[in-house]
């Protein structure tokens, strides 16, 4: 069978008609049997599609025809299943949510290393690395030496930032996140701040895996992506994670031997949080799964909640 194409995306640009927008993109997906989620705002896109080569192409290719959209970029991996259960095009106010609406990328941003100059950057003792990411995120891989903020959502990582680094102080900053999104928000902050020298990873750490030579590479770990592959290691191919449906955290072997793990319902790190109605539910959701499965039919009824990049 075809390998399905997966492509992560988004740009930062002025969008001042993103509502009317939508209608036509989700039509264009839907023509192309292309699944994913993007995300439209007034500051610019985002999101993820996985399906064949042409359809992938003729989106990517719809989107580009727009002029303020010419040169967007993308990462590419892929899978032997569709990673999506539908296509959903969602309207924000925020293409990644800092919460800070006076931080604009399009105005300040710090400096894009390329993937090839990474690995010199973040060797230099002075040189700040920080990781943009969740904790969820940063628990299955990182780059060596990173710091990890241990923040639930991306709206945290101003406070976390203003209470632990003094700008007088952390002159050289580098930053990552897993395809550059977050990063532009992130080091449009710290200029903001004060920091002098604030540099991120261009296209993010997919873009790092797809480019460096593992023999190269400084990246330990798998890393998250936002779709139903969970993880990719280093070859950009599914990794050993799985997910769970309760809370939407990767799980591996271990957790899976747990007492407190129950397929398609928990897992260790979110048994105690679930109430009764969420467990019920959920287990009702896996029965119907099961079932569908059996038939050889996609259980769409409810699918787990989407988790977009906090």
């Amino acid at each position: 069978m075809p390998r399905i194409i997966v492509v992560a995306l988004y740009k930062f640009v002025t969008l001042d008609n993103y509502r009317d927008m939508r209608e036509p993109l989700l039509a264009c997906c839907n023509e192309q049997a292309i699944k994913g989620s993007l995300l439209l705002a007034n500051e610019g896109i985002n999101g993820t599609i996985a399906g064949s080569r042409q359809g992938v192409d003729a989106v990517l290719a719809y989107l580009q025809a727009d002029p303020r959209l010419s040169d967007l970029g993308h990462k590419e991996s892929s899978d032997n299943h569709q990673p999506f259960y539908r296509m959903k095009v969602k309207l924000k106010k925020e293409i990644v949510t800092m919460g800070l609406p006076d931080i604009d990328p399009n105005t300040v941003v710090g400096s894009y290393v390329k993937p090839a100059d990474w690995n010199q950057l973040i060797s230099d003792p002075e040189v700040l690395l920080l990781d943009t990411r969740n904790d969820y995120e940063v628990a299955i891989g990182s780059f060596k030496n990173a710091v990890d903020p241990a923040t639930e959502s991306f709206r945290e990582f101003p406070d976390f930032v203003r209470e632990n680094y003094d700008p007088a102080r952390y002159k050289k900053v580098a930053m990552f996140c897993t395809g550059g999104i977050r990063c532009e928000k992130a080091s449009a902050y710290m200029l903001q701040q004060g920091f002098e020298e604030v540099y991120h990873l261009d296209g993010g750490i997919l873009k790092y895996l797809e480019d460096v030579p593992e023999q190269d590479s400084l990246w330990q770990g798998e890393c998250f992506v936002f779709d139903n592959r969970v993880a990719v290691d280093h070859s950009l191919e599914k990794g050993s994670y799985d997910m769970c449906h309760g809370c939407r955290r990767p799980i591996n072997a271990q957790h899976k031997q747990s007492a407190h793990y129950e397929e398609g319902v928990c897992c260790p790190q979110c048994y105690e949080h679930l109430s009764d109605d969420q467990l019920n539910r959920f287990r009702e959701r896996q029965k119907q799964m099961q079932l569908a499965k059996q038939r050889q039919q996609l259980h769409l009824g409810s699918p787990p909640p989407n988790r977009q990049q906090k």
